[in-house]
């Protein structure tokens, strides 16, 4: 009930957990566990919650700080009985190898008075050496000899970065999840009414502990809070701290800048003037809390699909003034996006993202003077970043100039109702990429 992650998500590790440390032969499956899902979204708080729920040890490793990983260290970690020789100044890879075939060799000290059960523990690990980013085939060997020795359930927590190559596809590819059999779960960010729930039930509690320092912020405040931490749990909790202090100024700001973002979206609303909810994407982040506000991140292929296959809402005439009629061929219905926020919310370089826009914007092009249109507009954005001197400068009007070029290129989405009959096609990388490693 404290978790504010989806319960399916739930119920699959905590089946996972139950097979692997209740059953001694599973039948199917390896021992490793590897768990993915943006920042925030209660990965670690699972593993933690039904850890203690089922009486099992947690046993986590942290990057040393310090590389003179002394002898007295590894004892504290495994108990003084444990015999072994460590030498200092070791490379991290080393010590993660040493700690992980250690802490899958020994067992937890029985200490008077625990229980069987509190023998159980597993191995977690969030903190991965940066030398097996550099060289993951190390870090498939050292699984590999775990895997053949296991006694204990090893889970790996990796975060999304939402950049075309993830960690997870590096550190952990196809071929050695299916040759270690190891499980994958994905979570999700958390939804808001789950936010909102868990937000509410904190704000009630530190308002009966804590009246002196803090006062409850109302429902409206909340759902503000909630659209601006993107799913981020962590944020949510982190800024909910800070605008539940008793500060004037803080006060005054927050609520100052939650005024005029609400005055800009009724603003918006009026000037669309459509029935419907409104799906502008630009709406809603006119919306961001003055403290912990978090910058929303889109996945590399969803930006792209967000410009490829560019949604628009109907206009009527009598809303916006009429092109003439020589000029009537480039009228178009108002977007639901705005292209630089997308590309900006892509962490992509404008000339990275027009790589990946200039290999797949052709499948969704039903007309050959269109893709020459389009393809000019590309070669325009291609010649903005030719010069190395400005081109950090250019960038963002190079990808501007295209992300708008191709959809204004594009007539047969020129309008809300011709949205429909594109169905779903896949997005490839960039040939560009493999050319240029040869």
């Amino acid at each position: 009930n404290d978790l504010a992650v989806q319960k399916k998500k739930i119920e699959e590790v905590e089946t996972w957990l139950k097979m692997r440390m209740f059953q001694r032969q599973p039948k199917q499956g390896g021992s490793v566990l590897l768990l993915t899902g943006p920042s925030g979204c209660g990965k670690t708080a699972t593993i933690q919650i039904l850890a203690k729920d089922l009486g099992i040890q947690v046993q986590e490793w942290t990057n040393p700080i310090s590389l003179d990983f002394t002898k007295e260290d590894l004892r504290n970690m495994f108990g003084h009985d444990s015999d072994f020789h460590t030498f200092p100044s070791q490379a991290q890879a080393a010590l993660f190898q040493d700690f992980l075939l250690r802490a899958n060799k020994y067992n937890k000290l029985q200490m008077l008075g625990e229980s069987s059960e509190n023998g159980k523990k597993l191995i977690l690990i969030e903190d991965i050496p940066n030398q097996f980013y550099r060289d993951p085939s190390s870090l498939h060997e050292i699984l590999r000899r775990f895997v053949r020795t296991s006694r204990c359930p090893l889970i790996f927590i990796i975060s999304d970065n939402f950049h075309g190559d993830s960690n997870q596809r590096s550190l952990f590819p196809v071929e050695i999840l299916e040759e270690l059999c190891i499980s994958n779960i994905s979570f999700k960010p958390v939804a808001p009414t789950n936010m909102m729930k868990v937000l509410n039930r904190i704000a009630a509690a530190e308002a009966l502990t804590n009246r002196e320092k803090n006062y409850a912020l109302d429902k409206t405040s909340l759902e503000l809070l909630c659209r601006g931490c993107s799913g981020d749990i962590r944020s949510a909790i982190n800024s909910l701290q800070f605008l539940s202090t008793k500060d004037c100024s803080l006060e005054k700001e927050f609520w100052s800048k939650k005024k005029r973002s609400s005055r800009l979206k009724h603003e918006a609303v009026a000037v669309s003037k459509v029935g419907k909810k409104s799906k502008s994407d630009t709406s809603e982040d006119q919306e961001i809390q003055a403290i912990g506000g978090k910058d929303a991140s889109i996945f590399l292929f969803h930006a792209l699909g967000k410009i490829i296959y560019c949604k628009r809402e109907p206009v009527s005439e009598s809303e916006f003034p009429q092109l003439p009629a020589h000029l009537s061929e480039y009228r178009r219905d108002t977007l639901l996006i705005q292209p630089e926020v997308i590309v900006e919310k892509s962490h992509m370089s404008g000339s990275m993202f027009n790589l990946y826009l200039h290999q797949n914007y052709v499948d969704f092009f039903s007309d050959i003077d269109d893709v020459v249109r389009a393809s000019e507009y590309l070669s325009t954005a291609d010649v903005l970043c030719s010069n190395w001197n400005i081109r950090l400068v250019m960038e963002k009007y190079s990808a501007s100039v295209a992300t708008r070029g191709v959809i204004h290129s594009n007539t047969s989405r020129a309008f809300a109702h011709h949205q429909g009959g594109m169905g779903f096609r896949p997005l490839h990388k960039p040939q560009w990429l493999f050319i240029n490693k040869k």
